[in-house]
């Protein structure tokens, strides 16, 4: 049977904004409403960064709790994954959210370049991220900019600083760091499988214009696909994508090019071990 594929939505990051596309979620109350419009359309996983209400990264904890909160209303059984990433705030304020035990967190595990800056993860944050996940039951997505991020999450794996098996998903198209390159691509595949076994769930993110070759590629090999106005504010060069569950709908497309049904909730839970989600309200 074709194994099932888990679709991402990345909500809104915290770079792209009203300017960029009018769609990009700013608000808690925004981002509830189009990440359940995006679970609507076949997203079972929300990757989630909070905003100021001018548009701005931020870190506040109270806003996680209203986010996670509205999430698991409106859209019951998703799968919540809050980011721990380095724009939203600087040292422990970046998993300042993780007592309110989403499902999931990202988790850095080494520092590259970025466009204009150096993205740092130094190791003792990383230590202290991956602990506190450990400690609230939060399941680690590795976000892997380079390959050497792979090799660490197998590391950090074996002595027991992740203790569920990685789920890694590669990060390509920005500049500075992975390349678009279908050798790279399938060379990470491949090293995930060899570190952490053949049936290993994985996913694939693209940057910008990378977007849809990350899915179409994802997909076809068999991974997870993340795609959303995070990573892309379009669907094409002259066309603007009209909502996050937009571009989820164009991912469901390429599975049903590839016969690879998308993963319910459920389903998506039980691939990465995760504990049931609740079917209502909370």
């Amino acid at each position: 049977m074709t194994p099932p594929c888990i679709i991402c939505v990345a909500i809104t990051g915290s770079v792209p904004g009203k300017q960029n596309n009018p769609a990009v979620p700013i608000t808690v109350a925004e981002q509830i409403e189009s990440t359940q419009e995006a679970f609507e359309a076949g997203a079972a996983i929300v990757h989630a960064h909070v905003r100021n209400d001018d548009g701005t990264p931020s870190s506040d904890p109270e806003k996680f709790a209203r986010l996670k909160e509205g999430l698991a209303r409106h859209c019951p059984g998703m799968i919540i994954q809050f980011s721990t990433g380095g724009r939203s705030g600087a040292g422990k304020a970046r998993g300042g959210m993780l007592p309110l035990a989403p499902d999931m967190a990202s988790l850095s595990v080494g520092s590259n370049n970025f466009p204009s800056r150096v993205y740092e993860n130094p190791p003792d944050l990383v230590d202290w991220l991956a602990s506190g996940m450990q400690a609230h039951n939060v399941k680690p997505e590795i976000e892997a900019f380079d390959l050497s991020h792979i090799f660490q999450a197998a590391k950090m794996h074996a002595d027991g600083r992740i203790t569920d098996t990685p789920y890694v998903q590669f990060v390509m198209g920005v500049k500075n760091a992975m390349p678009v390159d279908r050798a790279v691509f399938d060379f990470y595949v491949a090293t995930v499988r060899r570190l952490f076994g053949k049936d290993v769930p994985w996913c694939a993110a693209g940057i910008g214009p990378h977007q849809l070759t990350l899915n179409q590629w994802a997909v076809a090999a068999g991974g997870h696909a993340r795609t959303g106005l995070e990573d892309n504010v379009r669907l094409d060069r002259e066309t603007l994508a009209p909502s996050n569950a937009a571009l989820v709908r164009r991912v469901v497309g390429i599975c049903e090019q590839n016969a690879r049904p998308v993963a319910s909730c459920d389903q998506a839970r039980r691939i990465l071990g995760l504990r049931p989600g609740k079917s209502g309200p909370p």
